[in-house]
């Protein structure tokens, strides 16, 4: 089993095309495309992290496109997320992988946790990953500041993103390969 991370797939919502300059023709050829990456690289016993903003509104509409996609999907609540049938009421966690520590939420986070890295969604194409001052210096890491990475379809190729290149990104930005 395979573990990956995704956000803001918006599914059937047709301005999502216009307001983040997504490269479709259409609502339908973006869900398709969409799905057919997905699936291209999920299997059937995989475990994806949704970070909020799967589906746009129909009660049904969530449900609908979670049974088009390959493994299983732990969805954490985005602003997007109250009317499409998501059922969850996961907003934020803490996870550890690779014995990094790693905090999840949709947005942003304003204020870090004490954390070796951030994923979130939310923010679209605007960039793939920041650094935030935690305003103190983590005892576990020696560090000040902390990576939020975007795991966003809109930044990595319309498709999930595995943890092991999460944790690959995670050890490029914290030495500086990626700048």
């Amino acid at each position: 089993m395979k573990v990956f991370f995704t956000a803001d797939c918006h599914f059937d919502h047709t301005n999502i095309i216009k307001y983040t300059g997504r490269p479709f023709k259409n609502i339908d050829h973006m869900n398709m495309e969409i799905v057919k990456r997905w699936n291209k690289i999920v299997n059937d016993d995989d475990l994806v992290y949704h970070i909020g903003d799967f589906a746009f509104k129909g009660i049904l509409n969530g449900r609908k496109w979670e049974s088009r996609l390959n493994g299983s999907i732990v969805h954490i609540l985005g602003n997007h997320d109250r009317n499409n049938g998501i059922k969850t009421c996961i907003t934020q966690c803490m996870m550890r992988f690779g014995g990094k520590d790693v905090f999840v939420q949709h947005h942003p986070p304003e204020v870090v946790p004490i954390c070796d890295f951030v994923v979130c969604g939310h923010i679209h194409e605007k960039w793939k990953y920041k650094f935030v001052d935690m305003g103190i210096k983590s005892i576990i890491t020696g560090d000040e500041r902390v990576p939020v990475i975007n795991v966003g379809v809109d930044v990595w190729n319309f498709e999930p993103v595995s943890m092991l290149s999460l944790l690959k990104y995670y050890g490029k930005l914290k030495h500086g390969v990626i700048k």
